[in-house]
């Protein structure tokens, strides 16, 4: 059996598709994609595609080594995001060879259903809490939303108070039994990040998430010792070295994106990494189907996974949302809060191949927007 195409699709919202045929007529897909680049990662999978044609697909490990360490230059979103998307559909494909989900060939699963939360938005908290109303009422026992809107390189009282404000209003509508999670997205610096972890500690966040961009993750000691907020990041980091400076400084979730940080393969290792850490895995995953599909392998087989993000809602989805290039819901049918494990082959997604041509003859370009201070500096997303 050997590699004979490999096709890239730009999908709305913002999502790129990757398609690996073989000669025999097995197909797996992956998503590689950097959001905001997508069209040069597609490149990326274009010239890393040259070497995989001709070889035999079942080399996931050899490939992997070859398409990251292959190059003088390695390393980096793009050239991850790309190996991460193929490393993906070798997967889906090793599974329809042999008959088998993914997690199974990862050495089978130590769970029988995995935990996701779901998203609120927060940027602007108007409607707040009757978000929050509805996903409890659909079941999920966990939230994840932005801690703030743009803020302030030292925030004032008044932003500060709108973060407290939103813990305050999640905590109550959740109750004491379900979890919430604040995304501070890399917008504060490191003394803003000190007091915000201070002022959200009383309400109990499952973790706050990317308190400091990781430019700075020389100054995460500082904050980690200062808090009892567990802290977690990771989606801006895209290999097991990567992680290493975060599990020493103290982290206490690592999140990798399985289609940012190599696929499933560097993941895994990712996972192992950060178990030796006593460090839980919460994968990053605001993307499509084959990512979150790609991500429910990992779990189920992860003896330190914790939680999983998905995208189902999620205020980026405008143009198509999380199910609607795939042809059977059911493997993304949360039950309590819950992805139930089964056995369909392979990533266990059936993609609606008719639906991602179509969409890809317009191709979106999303760019994420650029935000400034009220002097006209630049200010972090």
């Amino acid at each position: 059996m050997k590699i004979a195409k490999i096709e890239t699709f730009l999908v709305p919202p913002r999502w790129l598709f990757c398609r690996v045929e073989t000669d025999d007529g097995l197909v797996g897909w992956g998503e590689p994609v950097v959001e905001g680049r997508a069209e040069v990662v597609r490149t990326a999978v274009d010239v890393l595609a040259e070497y995989l044609i001709g070889r035999d697909p079942l080399r996931i490990e050899d490939h992997w080594q070859v398409l990251t360490k292959g190059g003088f230059y390695r390393g980096g979103p793009v050239l991850s995001s790309a190996v991460a998307g193929l490393d993906q559909a070798l997967w889906d494909i090793a599974g329809r060879c042999y008959g088998a989900p993914v997690h199974r060939l990862l050495g089978g699963p130590v769970r029988d259903r995995v935990r996701v939360y779901a998203w609120v938005g927060g940027d602007e908290p108007a409607r707040l809490r009757d978000a929050l109303a509805e996903q409890v009422e659909a079941g999920f026992t966990a939230v994840k939303m932005n801690a703030s809107g743009l803020l302030s390189r030292m925030p004032t009282a008044a932003e500060i108070g709108g973060i407290v404000a939103r813990a305050e209003v999640a905590r109550e509508v959740l109750g004491p039994a379900r979890d919430f999670a604040l995304d501070a997205h890399g917008r504060a610096t490191v003394p803003a990040a000190r007091r915000i972890l201070a002022a959200v500690a009383p309400f109990h966040p499952m973790f706050v998430e990317e308190p400091v961009a990781p430019e700075h993750l020389s100054r995460l000691g500082d904050l980690v010792s200062g808090t009892t907020v567990p802290v977690a990041l990771g989606e801006r980091l895209y290999s097991r070295s990567d992680f290493l400076p975060a599990l020493q400084a103290g982290l206490s979730i690592a999140q990798p994106d399985l289609s940012h940080a190599g696929g499933i393969s560097e993941t895994r290792r990712i996972a192992a990494v950060a178990e030796a850490y006593d460090v839980q895995l919460a994968p990053h995953c605001p993307l499509g189907p084959i990512a979150l599909a790609a991500s429910l392998q990992v779990a189920f087989a992860t003896p330190n996974f914790l939680i999983q993000e998905q995208s189902a809602g999620i205020h980026y989805n405008t143009d198509a949302d999380l199910l609607d290039y795939v042809l059977d819901r059911a493997p993304f049918t949360f039950v309590d809060g819950y992805a139930v494990r089964n056995d369909l082959p392979g990533l266990g997604v059936s993609v609606d191949e008719a639906a991602v041509r179509e969409a890809d003859r317009r191709p979106h370009a999303w760019r994420n927007p650029v935000w400034r201070h009220d002097d006209g500096s630049l200010a972090e997303w």
